[in-house]
């Protein structure tokens, strides 16, 4: 299916590895060109490369933390005109509720709520001038389902979500949207490593911890970070245009509602 953005420039944030990885890549596929973004210079590298050999499209890496001043910035540089960008960032670190404080409160608030805020912000106003733009978030099924532990992430991305709600409303009629999706268990590093935990906990070895993960899911499975991509690129699509505000759960059928 072509969907109609080839040529269109995307930024994709946190995307050196994991979910946001499959998101630049299938924005590649279908002919965006790119500026992706991660804090490990190194891994950031081998997926730009990857990234053009296969695609051939153009590629600007920027390795900063998007979170600060000087990374926003940087990325902007790079791409002051984009057509698609895709918040994405790294949440804070499971803790205990006894142990959350104030300074970690406010710091899982800035990485995803207020960061992915503030870069619409900057880059709304010329999508709506030039009539076309695609804001996709990757938040987290813990908006819906709490998950213990991640208190702080679910409060941070489920503030996000409410805030932008009311502004997709304001400037879908430019042929702008604005939508989320909330991953539930993807086969990233980021699970990689609970699941490492969990196996030497049990005693068992690490595929079989992966094994009994995804017996959890309806679907069998862990998601892979491939078909998370190809969702959030049909969101960035010139045919998803009537799709606003909404919040698109990707979790082989965990989170068990009919509504």
């Amino acid at each position: 299916m072509d969907l109609g953005i080839k040529g269109r420039k995307a930024i994709v944030c946190a995307s050196s590895r994991g979910l946001g990885r499959g998101c630049a890549l299938a924005l590649a596929e279908a002919g965006c060109d790119l500026v992706v973004n991660g804090r490990d210079a190194k891994a950031l590298a081998a997926t730009a490369n990857e990234i053009r050999d296969r695609y051939g499209v153009g590629v600007t890496e920027i390795a900063a933390d998007v979170s600060s001043a000087e990374g926003q910035k940087a990325l902007l540089g790079a791409c002051p005109a984009p057509d698609i960008l895709v918040n994405n960032n790294g949440g804070p670190p499971p803790k205990p509720f006894s142990r959350i404080d104030r300074a970690a409160i406010l710091a899982g608030v800035e990485q995803n709520m207020i960061t992915p805020i503030e870069l619409i912000r900057a880059v709304i106003d010329g999508m709506t001038e030039r009539g076309f733009g695609r804001i996709v978030n990757i938040t987290s099924l813990s908006v819906y389902q709490p998950i213990p532990g991640l208190d702080v992430s679910s409060g941070a991305r489920a503030g996000l979500t409410a805030f932008v709600a009311g502004v997709a409303r304001t400037v879908a009629s430019k042929n702008v949207t604005i939508n989320n999706i909330l991953p539930g268990k993807f086969d990233t590093d980021r699970i990689r490593a609970t699941l490492k935990f969990g196996a030497e906990k049990a005693g068992i070895s690490e595929d079989e911890q992966k094994n009994r993960v995804g017996e959890t899911v309806p679907a069998g499975r862990l998601g892979t970070a491939e078909e998370f991509g190809q969702a959030c690129a049909f969101l960035c699509s010139a045919q998803a245009g009537y799709i606003v505000g909404q919040n698109l759960i990707l979790d082989g059928g965990l989170f068990n509602s009919a509504f």
